[in-house]
């Protein structure tokens, strides 16, 4: 088997057009028949997130997808998740947090979210780095420095190469450097919601020392399209290398410092009324990331490579978001009396209502806010709004190594792959809450008092929540193997395994000593993942595989600070103590075939099954509305991918993908279910009150749309001009708290559909090259301004039709409770938007 390479060539081809292209080992045919044959063009994949000897794509049981730096620039998307939902097969997007720059990236069904709580199935690296935060797994899409991204491959399975989180699918990102990248550019955009932003990078080298160097920054600022919504990310990126004749050796450093609004999701309703509208402010996250990764590679012979790596990273976030309080809609908090008011008057507070206050003159109210606050005495039933701040410090570092060689063994040939990795980290969470009253423009201001904080100090009827402060200590030692092994020219085995070992160790800053409350405790949990499949291709332009993988990953400290029935907690606002949980374990089948049909035309069509056991889920205590994580039964994700892409014309591309997804729960399990009209308070004749639902096996996991398609179109007449359009088209899926399909608007207790709408949103993009150095473009993003909705939860509404607050706006039942009106709480996506900008290159 010839040698790929003596060291590390993250080699992959450019995807046809808009980077959409599923599979691809195509042999270029010339246009016209006086012209040279090309030779065929290979696309090969590091099987292993270091780099090493790679393999040809079609030699891999999977449907890997690959796209390249060229591809992110022709759509000029602002950030990785913009690429991933337009161009990648199999990918969804839940706005969730309602900023561009913190979505939820579904592949599958799995998901990599910013957002603490959020169950975590996808593993993303970057330069063979794990970017899954050790603190709830999460991964800060805008940490990534999308300027300095050269190409990207989405690695789909239970692959346990790529180690923890690995449920769904695996990201490999590889950032550019000076070798490759060499020249400098420099870009420049702006347009709707007040955007600006600009980007430079600049690489080279020096043929006599072999040294190279690359940089690039990119600093961008929007207003952001909803009211009070502005974002500003600072990135830069720099790597320096040496390359010799039998290896290679870089430094890479990036920094980061974000500060983002994501003003949430919003009542149905509210939205139809007013589609830039929010349900409260604000909702900030500032992240500040340093990053340092020094990677090496030497050809210890003509058989033998070692590579390795060892990195650190700082990351501080911090949060401040204003919230609706939920215990207080069933209040009456509009009058204070005798006592409140004096409380009121000596702490020096003037114009308080004396007499007379009520819903109509006093929407939103405070008065009894402050004094309650003041007096110590119930502020969690009279302050109707929320200030939840949190702050994470992690660190976290750690070294890998991997030895890979092509060997021979009789008549079979091998690509071999062994290594190990260390990876630890040390975070500090703090978390707490304060008491406030909502204004007219839905700004939370708080309070202050001996009761302004919910800091567990008060009794047990007038505690809201707790403050949290956590630090916690976690490590994962890993050692893995691969061996791609060619049986005949047409026909390759692959076996891979690895084995992790995770210890988390919770000391609680608060409660320390262990108890009931405490999150004190110590975990480990190990297990080997192993993996198989087959390649086969009967002729050069089909190619069959299938196989079978197992990944894990283990309960993270958020999910292991909240998982006591004893001690229910309400998150993201707080944790509790914990008995053990395992390890979620998946396994996933998947078969299918790609080919191409000469001469521009690829193909492919593929099935998958992941059955995911021991499930981690956020489940109901009671009617309290509090709940804890807790293993569970099985969970299913299956379906159909499709993908095609063909070049019908001169100039032309034309291609998609279609992805059928049936992901359901496949155990029973109680759920908190206050927002749906079939909990079993709604069902006993008491709408509008806390209660749980019943999930059954076949119930479909909420957020993720059944079917979506992918289209594209891309004309390039000339060396001069380019014109692309793009589609994605979503089928509806139900909210959060519809996990049982059965929520039916009243529309008195209960508002909303329960579920997102289908919808079909259309891109286009327009490129001008005068010069072969000078370029200028215009994006124009949801070009028919379609109004649609990417998810959403059902939950308390707080407001009435002409946007006051509610309080005790239902008349009282027969268990002299005041029911809550409750509502579909959408995610909208953004209306239509336009951006021009230029892009000058030169010394390349």
């Amino acid at each position: 088997m010839r040698r790929h390479a003596r060291f590390p060539a993250f080699a992959v081809a450019p995807l046809a057009a808009a980077g959409l292209l599923l599979c691809q080992s195509t042999r270029a045919v010339a246009e016209e028949a006086d012209e040279p044959a090309e030779l065929a063009t290979i696309v090969v994949i590091a099987p292993t997130p270091l780099p090493g000897i790679d393999v040809p794509r079609d030699h891999l049981p999977s449907n890997v997808q690959t796209a390249t730096d060229a591809d992110l620039e022709r759509f000029h998307s602002p950030d990785l998740g913009n690429f991933l939902r337009r161009a990648i097969g199999g990918v969804t997007v839940n706005e969730t947090q309602g900023n561009p720059f913190q979505p939820d990236i579904n592949y599958r069904g799995f998901t990599a979210s910013p957002l603490l709580g959020t169950p975590q199935g996808l593993s993303v690296y970057m330069d063979g780095v794990r970017l899954n935060q050790p603190f709830g797994d999460v991964v800060s899409w805008d940490l990534i420095p999308r300027s300095a991204i050269s190409t990207i491959a989405l690695m789909p399975g239970s692959n346990p190469l790529f180690g923890l989180n690995t449920l769904g699918g695996a990201l490999a990102i590889q950032t550019k450097d000076g070798l490759h990248n060499p020249g400098t550019s420099v870009q420049v955009m702006g347009g709707s919601w007040g955007r600006a932003a600009a980007e430079f990078e600049t690489g080279g080298s020096d043929k006599d020392s072999g040294w190279n160097w690359f940089v690039s920054g990119n600093r961008f600022h929007e207003k952001g399209w909803r009211v009070d919504s502005p974002s500003d990310v600072r990135q830069l990126f720099a790597k320096v290398g040496r390359v010799t004749r039998d290896g290679s050796i870089s430094l890479t450093t990036a920094f980061a410092d974000n500060d983002l609004t994501g003003n949430g999701t919003q009542e149905l309703g509210a939205l139809q009324r007013d589609w830039s509208s929010v349900r409260t402010i604000p909702d900030n996250t500032r992240n500040k990331s340093a990053f340092v990764n020094l990677a090496i590679t030497q050809a210890l012979n003509d058989t033998w490579t070692l590579s390795g790596n060892t990195y650190y990273r700082n990351i501080r976030t911090s949060t401040f978001n204003g919230d609706v309080n939920d215990e207080a809609l069933g209040e009456s908090v509009y009058q204070p009396n005798a006592a409140e008011r004096a409380a009121l008057a000596a702490a020096g507070f003037t114009g308080y209502p004396a007499s007379g206050a009520n819903a109509s003159n006093t929407p939103f109210p405070k008065w009894r806010c402050i004094a309650n606050a003041l007096l110590n005495t119930e502020p969690n039933e009279k302050c109707n709004g929320l200030i939840n701040r949190t702050e994470t410090r992690q660190q976290n570092y750690g070294l890998a190594g991997q030895l890979s060689a092509e060997a021979k063994t009789g008549s079979l040939e091998h690509l071999f792959v062994m290594g190990a990795a260390y990876d630890a980290s040390r975070v500090r969470f703090g978390q707490s809450t304060q008491f406030g009253y909502i204004n007219p423009d839905r700004t939370v201001t708080p309070v202050f008092g001996p009761g302004a904080f919910a800091d567990g100090t008060q009794d047990s009827e007038n505690a809201f929540d707790a403050r949290v402060g956590l630090k916690s200590r976690s490590s994962t030692g890993s050692v893995y193997a691969t061996d791609t092994i060619a049986l005949d020219a047409r026909t390759h085995l692959t076996l891979s395994g690895r084995y992790n070992r995770t210890t988390v160790d919770n000391t609680d800053q608060l409660q320390p000593g262990g108890g009931p409350g405490s999150l004190d405790g110590r975990y480990t949990f190990s297990r080997f993942n192993p993996a198989i499949g087959m390649t086969f291709a009967p002729s050069e332009s089909v190619t069959l595989y299938a196989g079978a993988n197992q990944g894990s990953r283990a309960p993270t400290a958020i999910e292991l600070g909240c998982a006591d029935p004893a001690s229910p907690c309400k998150l993201p606002n707080s944790f509790a103590g914990d008995p053990p949980l395992k390890q979620v374990v998946t396994t996933t089948f998947e078969a299918g075939l790609r080919g191409v049909m000469q001469p521009d035309i690829a193909w492919n069509l593929g099935v998958f099954r992941s059955d995911n056991r021991d499930d981690l889920l956020f489940v109901a205590d009671d009617s309290s509305g509090f709940g804890y994580f807790r293993n569970f039964g099985k969970t299913r994700r299956q379906g159909v991918e499709m993908g095609l892409s063909a070049k019908p014309a001169r100039g032309l591309t034309v291609g998609g993908n279609f992805m059928l997804l049936d992901a359901t729960y496949r155990s029973a399990e109680t759920l908190g279910g206050s927002g749906n009209s079939s909990n079993n308070q709604a069902l006993a004749g008491f709408p509008g009150t806390d209660g749980n639902i019943q999930i059954r096996p076949g119930d479909r996991i909420p957020m993720l749309p059944p079917q979506v398609l992918k289209l594209f179109a891309d004309y390039e007449p000339n060396a001069q001009w380019r014109i692309g359009v793009d589609m994605l088209a979503s089928s509806g899926a139900n909210l959060r708290g519809n996990e049982n399909g059965l929520h039916v608007p009243d529309g008195v207790y209960y508002t909303g559909p329960g579920r997102s709408a289908g919808y079909a949103v259309f891109n286009l993009g327009v490129d001008y090259k005068p010069r072969s150095d000078l370029k200028f473009f215009v994006q124009v993003a949801n070009l028919f301004n379609t109004r649609y909705t990417t998810g959403g939860q059902l939950g308390t509404n707080g407001f009435t039709a002409s946007g006051a607050y509610i309080a005790r706006g239902l008349p009282q039942n027969a268990n002299g409770d005041y029911p809550v009106s409750r509502a579909s709480l959408m995610s909208p996506g953004a209306p239509r938007a336009a951006w021009v900008g230029l892009r000058y290159t030169f010394g390349g």
